[in-house]
């Protein structure tokens, strides 16, 4: 038990010194704080008072130097005013030595407008003098002639307009020589320089074509069974199959070259498949036939592209395409259509016209032959309604109908489309005649040329665009060499159908023939 109480006693004894350690600590720190913030207060009134003493400072020598500014402002104002001030100065005196000159020469104005009116009223004078003087000198010019004044005038003015009117006949005869003349000069310049600056090719399409074979083995598989692959594709494409005994070889004959071209099409694809039947013959065909249509569109868009025409209709450029597959004498259309188009474009150029308009034209203008196996007309009259229906400017579609004489040609783009496929079709090797008819042509040529009296000899050169003659001296002296000309050239222009124009050539010659003996 006592035991127990002094422990208890010690347990009191220990929190007892614990507390008074506390309290000891604690009043301690609190010493040290007070004396802390009362040295930092003091520290801070210290920073406070020195940032006042520069802050009034730092105010001062502000307005020190807000003053020196603002007197040097004022002395640079000071300057500026009296500069102005002496400006101004020069500028009124400049003002007041104008004022005086204008004075002096208002006075001098003034001085010559008076002299002016005393010289004009003594003009007057004089004129009312010579009127009258001339008054009484037609008085008796009247009682000498014995005609009046009125009279005379009839008479002078009667003479004056006959020599007028013979004068006026002479000089209107005059210019419409030399504007003829100009303008066939202009005209042959401008076609000249369309013809060497265009430079088309030409091809010219028979009416067969030729596949090749890998050998002589598979003109068995074409012809198949009992022949019924050859009739299979004859039936299909409408075009003749001519297997003779060339090697390696099939013709394909027919005078339309669209359906030539899918049977070319349709027997290089059986060939180079392999499988050959009547159901694969008709499937190829028309797949063939479906390709060639798309050929076509693609052939019209860059013949469009290439000539640089813009806002076609769709349908117009498929019938483009549909022309490179239509020939006139040999001369592919699509060919012919688009240098038509550039020689027209290059023309019009050269006449300061519309240039896009021309090759428009000139592209047209044979649209009509995609369509005038199907259609009824003359390719003219084909063109003008497709052209129609699609809405074309008004002056292609006049171009186009007037290209061949069908209608008078009103306007200038009317003229350059008719010129341009002139050329294009006249030109020596553009189209492809039959040997007899061309044969037979030139034989023509050279019996008019020689049924003269006093002609030699003549000769068809340049393709039968030339006919060269040979007179006899004796019997056509130089003034008949003209007469003989024109009566050649109106004989062929009556007698014969030829494309383009012949130059007649008429050659004379004198010789003086010696011997010495």
């Amino acid at each position: 038990m006592t035991a127990w109480i002094i422990a208890g006693l010690a347990v009191v004894a220990a929190i007892v010194s614990s507390y008074v350690c506390f309290r000891f600590g604690y009043r301690k720190r609190q010493t040290e704080a007070e004396s802390m913030i009362g040295s930092a207060e003091e520290e801070a009134k210290r920073i406070v008072n020195d940032a006042i003493k520069t802050a009034s400072q730092k105010r001062k020598e502000a307005v020190v130097e807000a003053k020196e500014q603002a007197f040097k402002l004022r002395a640079e104002a000071d300057k500026e005013i009296k500069e102005r001030r002496s400006e101004i100065s020069r500028q009124e005196n400049r003002l007041n030595q104008k004022e005086e000159n204008l004075d002096r020469k208002t006075a001098a104005l003034e001085k010559k407008e008076e002299d002016l009116k005393s010289r004009s009223q003594l003009v007057e004078a004089r004129l009312d003098e010579v009127e009258q003087i001339k008054a009484r000198q037609m008085d008796k010019l009247e009682t000498i002639a014995g005609m009046t004044q009125d009279d005379a005038k009839e008479v002078l003015l009667a003479k004056l307009d006959e020599e007028l009117v013979h004068e006026k006949a002479m000089r209107v005869a005059a210019y419409e020589t030399n504007l003829k003349d100009e303008a066939e000069t202009m005209a042959r310049k401008i076609i000249g320089q369309a013809i060497a600056r265009c430079a088309a090719d030409h091809s010219s399409d028979a009416t067969v074509s030729v596949v090749s074979l890998p050998s002589d083995e598979m003109k068995g598989r074409i012809i198949g069974r009992e022949g019924r692959n050859i009739r299979a594709l004859e039936t299909a494409t409408g075009v003749d199959l001519i297997i003779d005994d060339t090697p390696e070889a099939i013709t394909l004959s027919s005078f339309d070259q669209t359906r030539r071209e899918v049977a070319r099409m349709a027997l290089e694809k059986l060939i180079g498949d392999g499988r050959i039947h009547p159901a694969r013959i008709e499937e190829v065909v028309e797949k063939c036939r479906r390709d060639l249509e798309m050929q076509m569109k693609r052939d019209g868009e860059h013949a469009v592209m290439e000539l640089g025409i813009h806002s076609l209709h769709p349908d117009l450029t498929k019938l483009i395409g549909r022309l490179k597959y239509r020939t006139s004498f040999g001369q592919n259309v699509l060919n012919h259509s688009v240098e038509v188009a550039w020689l027209s474009g290059l023309m019009a150029a050269e006449m300061g016209l519309n240039v896009q308009q021309a090759r428009r034209a000139g592209l047209l203008h044979d649209i009509g032959k995609a369509l005038d196996h199907e259609i009824e007309g003359s390719h003219v009259q084909i063109g003008v309604d497709i052209c129609r229906k699609y809405k074309e400017n008004p002056a292609v579609i006049h171009a186009v109908e007037a290209h061949h004489n069908d209608v008078e040609p009103k306007t200038p783009l009317a003229f350059i489309v008719m010129a341009a496929d002139a050329i294009s079709a006249a030109r020596p090797g553009a189209r492809r005649e039959n040997l007899e008819s061309y044969i037979k042509r030139l034989e023509n040529l050279e019996e008019i040329s020689c049924s003269f009296e006093g002609v030699e000899s003549a000769f068809a050169v340049q393709a039968g665009r030339e006919v060269r003659i040979m007179v006899k001296p004796d019997q056509i002296n130089d003034d008949s060499l003209i007469l003989l000309a024109r009566s050649i050239t109106k004989k062929i222009e009556d007698e014969l159908d030829y494309p383009g124009q012949i130059k007649v050539n008429v050659i004379r010659e004198s010789r003086a023939v010696e011997f010495a003996k």
